[in-house]
């Protein structure tokens, strides 16, 4: 299975990257969120698809010295949290 995911516009107010790394990050996202959801697959209550107004997560901690890729990686984690499959 190939899954491709790709995010037209990610918002981060208030978080610790500098000028120019919100690319970075929002590529990290979506690499390791089709990473994970080709990894485990999607939560069955989502698989026939459908529009979300939002997705619970789990909190993220921030540390100023954070790469923005790890700081993707972890959004990544904390979203799939909310609509990966549950073992």
């Amino acid at each position: 299975m190939n899954i491709v995911v790709h995010i037209e516009r990610l918002i981060l107010d208030g978080v610790p990257i500098g000028p120019g790394q919100g690319a970075l990050v929002q590529a990290a996202v979506e690499s390791e969120l089709s990473r994970l959801l080709t990894e485990g697959g999607l939560a069955s209550n989502l698989q026939s698809g459908g529009a979300f107004a939002s997705v619970r997560a789990n909190s993220i901690p921030l540390a100023a010295g954070d790469r923005p890729t790890r700081f993707g990686q972890q959004i990544a984690q904390a979203v799939y949290g909310g609509i990966g499959k549950t073992k």
